[in-house]
């Protein structure tokens, strides 16, 4: 039987088990939530990529793994895209091509200390270069970042304050590097203890010295999950569904009460009837309604994702249009050239529109609410911008209906633990069909989680936080250290190639000498 040795040597066991050491990761992230195995779960990759015989075939070992990696973070696309979602996972894994020719360069054989000190810096800085370029709304956004792994350990969520996801993914894949050091490079250990405390400083650091959300009251948020409406006329049924359920919450004194995305499958405008009875509901409850418009508007062409606020006399002219979209799901990028995706898959047959601005509401007595429509709330620059702009609140509204079995419900709720914490403002994740949750202004969870299987409303005690993370002061300052880290590592290695490239002087002649052992003149 061949030894893994022998199996390794063969261009596709290697692809192969690139592929499977990249989706390693993936068991960080929700649902099985293994959060701790995530700074030693891309110890297989580098191991497999630093033993590469070549740095071609490191460059290979990378974008292999980045597949593994994109194709298990998005496995529940499939029933959906079928194989368009292998061909997206190819496309996006190609960004890790030159992230394998770095892990070669710098750590295969048996590498000096200052190889290892260099690697140390510039790998977590690759990885976190490659999640900057994969966060383009283009590419997909910026799901399953790394440091997303982390959202239920307290002390990441302080991290995170600090400089946000990225600064977790940057120190998470600095101590994958140190420990792949410490297993295979046993002779250069210092430098990787080295990383290992400094890693260790800054968590203490900012658990201990980064500014606490200051807390000032709370408020009560109710949050309206119908669960699954299918079959014929499912808008109506399912309005009629959450009209219900709102009911119920009359005499519970909510400040606000939040519908899942799409949870308004006409326009307003063109169906006063609708607008009437949540009027109604607003004056039973004594609250203001945000509901999500999925439809066609009759004040302009176009399909478009709305968040719309309803109070007692009617929409209050409060209004915010999706602005970021889902690739395919929403609309196709290049539809002249990859338009044949919706022949494959369910892909969008027609784009939707989109917004031009982020709003902040007002929500009634002094609240103010900053809504996110689904896939935004993967973007930590749009909830940093509502911060700034003053929201207390932050309310994502979601439907991962399509993927009600799969991973995507779990993971998408985790996503409002790290959007809390960043900005210090608690976030409600609202959903059509779970999982819904709501966490405060550290992060942390309040009140229950509301799983895929229920059809309810709950009101949830949130509370309010003041001032200002140094995430939200200083925005992604973790990408523009790792970009410059970058940097200075090309520059020298530039001037190293150039000494290489120098010729080297020619040997020095003794001038010519008389028979007397005297210099020969010239002309002699």
């Amino acid at each position: 039987m061949k030894t893994l040795g022998h199996r390794l040597a063969s261009p596709w066991w290697r692809g192969a088990a690139a592929a499977l050491a990249g989706a390693l990761p993936v068991l960080a992230f929700p649902a099985p939530s293994l959060w701790w195995c995530a700074p030693v779960a891309l110890v297989p990759w580098l191991l497999l990529v630093r033993s590469a015989p070549t740095g071609k075939r490191a460059a290979y070992d990378g974008w292999c793994g980045g597949f593994g990696f994109m194709l298990a973070m998005h496995h529940w696309l499939l029933p959906n895209l079928h194989v368009f979602t292998f061909v997206l996972a190819a496309l996006l894994g190609a960004l890790w091509l030159p992230w394998g020719r770095l892990v070669h360069r710098l750590l295969a054989g048996t590498p000096s200390r200052g190889r290892v000190a260099a690697a140390l810096l510039v790998l977590p800085s690759g990885w976190l270069a490659v999640e900057l370029v994969r966060s383009w709304q283009g590419l997909g956004g910026p799901w399953g970042m790394l440091g997303a792994s982390q959202w239920q350990a307290a002390p990441a969520l302080r991290l995170a304050s600090v400089g946000g996801v990225w600064l977790l993914s940057l120190l998470v894949v600095a101590v994958n590097v140190a420990v792949a050091v410490l297993i295979a490079v046993r002779r250069v250990r210092l430098p990787a203890v080295a990383a290992l405390v400094a890693v260790a400083a800054v968590t203490a650091a900012a658990w201990a010295g980064a500014p606490r959300p200051g807390v000032h009251g709370t408020v009560r948020v109710a949050v309206v999950q119908p669960g699954v409406v299918a079959g014929a006329h499912s808008a109506d049924r399912r309005f009629d569904r959450e009209e219900e359920l709102t009911r119920r919450l009359a005499g519970q004194g909510a400040d606000l009460i939040v519908w899942g995305e799409s949870s308004v499958g006409f326009d307003l405008d063109d169906r006063p009837g609708p607008a009437r009875r949540l009027a109604a509901l607003s004056r039973q409850t004594g609250a203001d309604i945000l509901v999500n418009v999925d439809a066609r508007r009759s004040d302009r062409p176009g399909i478009y994702k709305s968040s719309i606020l309803v109070g007692p006399g009617g929409p209050t002219g409060d209004r915010y249009d999706k602005m970021r979209l889902v690739p395919f799901g929403e609309y196709v990028p290049a539809r002249s050239l990859l338009g044949w995706a919706t022949s494959v898959g369910e892909a969008a047959g027609e784009d939707r529109r989109r917004g031009s601005a982020q709003v902040v509401m007002d929500a009634g007595g002094g609240l103010r609410i900053g809504p996110l429509v689904c896939f935004e709330t993967a973007f930590p620059d749009m909830t940093r911008h509502l911060a700034r702009k003053g929201a207390d609140v932050l309310v994502g509204q979601s439907s991962t209906s399509t993927f009600q079995q799969s991973w995507a419900p779990a993971q998408h709720a985790s996503l409002a633990a790290l959007r809390a914490a960043e900005t210090g403002r608690p976030m409600v994740h609202a959903t059509l069909t779970g999982v819904s949750a709501v966490h405060g202004p550290d992060g942390r969870p309040v009140g229950p989680r509301l799983g895929t299987g229920e059809s309810t409303a709950h009101v949830y005690e949130v509370p309010l936080a003041h001032g200002t993370t140094p995430y939200v002061r200083f925005g992604h300052w973790p990408v523009y250290a790792a970009l410059l880290v970058l940097l200075a590592g090309g520059g020298a290695e530039g001037l190293r190639a150039r000494r290489l490239r120098r010729p080297a002087p020619g040997p020095l002649v003794p001038p010519a000498r008389t028979a007397h052992g005297s210099p020969a003149r010239p002309g002699r």
